[in-house]
């Protein structure tokens, strides 16, 4: 049988062109970006077993040598920022900080300021400092129960306002016991005489004068216990009189009864005004202080309050189960600043001291209280006693600029050879923790003065 001729070629030609396939599809495979060469095809088409290709080779290397570059720029930029943060602590940062606790003594002094309110600042030479004054009003009304008993017929009793609307515009005289009719047929007399003022005409109207006055039920019971009602004067009945003479009462008549009912007694009347008087000037003084602000000083015997009216709406002897007791008070007050008190207390030392002395504001202490309060001239009088601490001056400016590049020990001998004896302790701080001497830059020099 005759034998087919294919095409043969010699293995090297064949390696060579299998690496240029191998090639081709690589380039095919960068350019897609996506499907990677498939090696293990490539290797069963030819047969032979090979070893990764050149490419790859290069690529991998590629990338290691750009990640050891990389590190290298890292580790670099590293340590140029660490040598300028080095530098930077050594040369700049460097401070120092010196304590000095200079030698005080203790000046005790006792004088009187006055508080006025007619001052506005303070004034260390006329002793006086700026008081303030406050005012309070207040009602208080409170419901009591009646204590006492009777068994006897009561006439009830009120008051009502009497009238004058005659035209002809004099004043009308009732005499004592003058007798009203309500318009519910219950007759009430009249206690005392009573002045009825002539009307008036204004703008073409006539306005009526008018009177109160107390009255009482003709006989006893509860049925004259009536409400507010109008009045007529049965005497006056057929004369001009009887329609320009009139009362209105605004308020029920009380105190009728015909059985055992209770009655208001002194005793009642009295415990009632001494309870409403009390709590309420104990709640007037509370409000007043409430609208004083913090910053004032409020002394006890500088307050006062008072009751200016009180009342009963029910006299003693009225039956009735229950009556109000109502009052008003006014309170006030002079105060004066704490801040303002302190103010004169350290000028007053600062006056006194040498010219090269000066105040430890923190050790101020004033204690005080009320001479005499004058509540017509708003003037509080105050008795002062007050004590501070004082020191020689030191020019923290001029000592900083002296204790530049000196260590610990050269810092204290510059201070006590400058300050002598008006200092007790130094204290010297450097920082970082590495520095041994105080840094040239005087801005870098912390001087501070403790007193505690």
């Amino acid at each position: 049988m005759a034998k087919k001729i294919y095409d043969i070629k010699p293995p090297e030609l064949a390696d060579k062109l299998q690496e240029k396939a191998e090639i081709g599809v690589k380039k095919d495979n960068l350019k897609s970006k996506t499907k990677k060469p498939d090696f293990l095809a490539l290797k069963k088409k030819t047969g032979k077993k090979k070893s990764q290709p050149a490419f790859a080779k290069a690529i991998a290397g590629r990338q290691k040598s750009d990640k050891n570059i990389l590190l290298v720029k890292i580790f670099t930029g590293a340590g140029i920022f660490a040598a300028i943060f080095i530098i930077y602590l050594f040369f700049k940062l460097p401070m120092a900080k010196v304590d000095i606790w200079p030698k005080t003594e203790t000046v005790n002094f006792q004088e009187t300021v006055v508080a006025d309110t007619s001052i506005v600042y303070v004034d260390v030479d006329n002793k006086v400092i700026p008081a303030a004054y406050f005012e309070e009003e207040m009602e208080f009304s409170r419901e009591f129960p009646a204590t006492g008993n009777s068994s006897n017929d009561g006439k009830a009793g009120g008051t009502f306002i009497i009238y004058n609307k005659c035209d002809f515009f004099q004043p009308v005289i009732l005499k004592t016991g003058t007798h009203f009719i309500s318009d519910s047929d219950k007759y009430f007399k009249i206690l005392s005489k009573a002045v009825v003022p002539s009307a008036r005409k204004e703008g073409g109207k006539i306005i009526p004068g008018s009177v109160l006055a107390e009255v009482e039920a003709s006989e006893g019971g509860e049925e004259y216990n009536i409400k507010p009602a109008s009045f007529s004067v049965p005497k006056f009945a057929g004369t001009v009189y009887y329609y320009c003479i009139y009362a209105q009462s605004k308020d029920a008549m009380a105190g009728g009864f015909s059985s055992a009912v209770k009655k208001i007694t002194e005793e009642d009347i009295q415990n009632a005004r001494d309870a409403v008087e009390k709590q309420l000037l104990t709640d007037i003084e509370n409000s007043l202080k409430s609208k004083i602000s913090s910053d004032h000083v409020i002394i006890s015997n500088a307050i006062s309050s008072k009751i200016v009216s009180r009342e009963s709406a029910t006299k003693a002897g009225v039956a009735i189960d229950k009556f109000n007791y109502s009052a008003k008070a006014k309170a006030s007050s002079l105060v004066f600043k704490k801040a303002d008190l302190d103010k004169f207390a350290a000028g007053y030392i600062v006056s006194k001291m040498e010219e090269k002395k000066r105040l430890v504001q923190e050790s101020l202490d004033v204690k005080y209280n009320a001479d005499t309060v004058d509540f017509d001239w708003g003037k509080i009088a105050l008795k002062l006693e007050f004590s501070g601490k004082i020191y020689g001056e030191i020019d923290k400016n001029s000592l900083a600029f002296l204790l530049r590049r000196k260590t610990g020990d050269q810092i204290n001998e510059t201070v006590n050879n400058n300050l002598g004896d008006r200092v007790s302790k130094v204290k010297v701080n450097f920082w970082p923790f590495w520095v041994k001497k105080s840094p040239k830059n005087q801005k870098s020099i912390t001087v501070e003065l403790r007193f505690d």
